[in-house]
């Protein structure tokens, strides 16, 4: 990878990692419009750098972190089901990762779910987060898994669907995105540790995974604060739209032969 290339991913994904849009699914579609060949190291890269963005939730809201213990508790709760899916299919969602085609169907459906989510869900007076509505978003969070449905959108829409504000749910899918992504980088760094070449590359890389997770990180924190305002006023219909034009004009490109699965 390239300079050039490593920062332009990084602020993708800075920018997409709390939005409702796919930061998986950006992130691959940058790959392939980069041309960048899609080795074990680039897949690590692409999940590491989650690392930067997930640290600025913690600077954001270093007080809410350092509040109850069971805070931590209900965090713990709602990462569970992600962990137990995410070990069963890791090499399945591996798979799809390479898949362009998935990515623009997920999108487009997860659009149209966004288009009417303010209609279907209407807050409750009781905003605390029990144990039990932290289990259930922990389950909106497995449909994540599927790159291009977003973490962010099947969290916040779990969220809403138990009642809580669009902002509540918006911090709360924050919150737990930090053990979710936590875990998978360390995760994906065990797994390129593990193999003797693959920590040859790593070592060799390792300033540009430092770059990534800085510029993730300061591109996290500014995305963060304009998304909390923005949904505050207008809601989710204007991601709803940007997620269906976006899968359209891939699905388009590859039915105009546009083989953008392959680098």
């Amino acid at each position: 990878m390239t300079w050039f290339q490593t920062i332009l991913i990084a602020i993708v994904e800075g920018i997409t990692e709390f939005l409702p849009i796919s930061s998986t699914g950006h992130m691959i579609i940058t790959q392939k419009l980069l041309n960048v060949e899609s080795t074990e190291f680039v897949k690590a890269f692409t999940v590491i750098i989650q690392f930067g963005a997930i640290l600025s939730v913690v600077v954001l809201y270093f007080k809410r972190f350092f509040q109850r213990i069971d805070f931590y508790w209900k965090l713990f709760v709602a990462f569970i089901p992600a962990a137990v899916f995410g070990l069963l299919f890791a090499d399945k969602i591996d798979e799809w990762m390479e898949n362009v085609t998935v990515v623009a169907v997920a999108l487009i459906l997860g659009g149209i779910v966004m288009l009417f989510m303010d209609k279907w869900f209407k807050p409750s007076e009781k905003q605390e987060v029990t144990y039990k509505k932290a289990f259930i978003i922990g389950l909106f969070q497995c449909i994540a898994m599927i790159p291009g449905v977003s973490r962010s959108m099947s969290t916040i829409f779990g969220g809403m669907q138990q009642k809580l504000t669009r902002k509540n749910a918006a911090e709360f899918s924050f919150f737990i995105a930090v053990p979710t992504m936590f875990a998978a980088s360390v995760y994906k760094l065990y797994k390129l540790i593990g193999n003797p070449e693959s920590k040859a590359v790593l070592m060799e890389n390792l300033n540009i995974l430092i770059v990534g997770n800085i510029v993730a990180f300061v591109v996290a924190m500014l995305a963060i604060k304009f998304f909390i305002n923005f949904i505050a006023k207008f809601g989710f219909k204007a991601f709803g739209y940007y997620r269906i034009t976006v899968g359209s004009i891939i699905l388009i490109l590859l039915l105009c032969g546009y083989n953008l699965n392959i680098l």
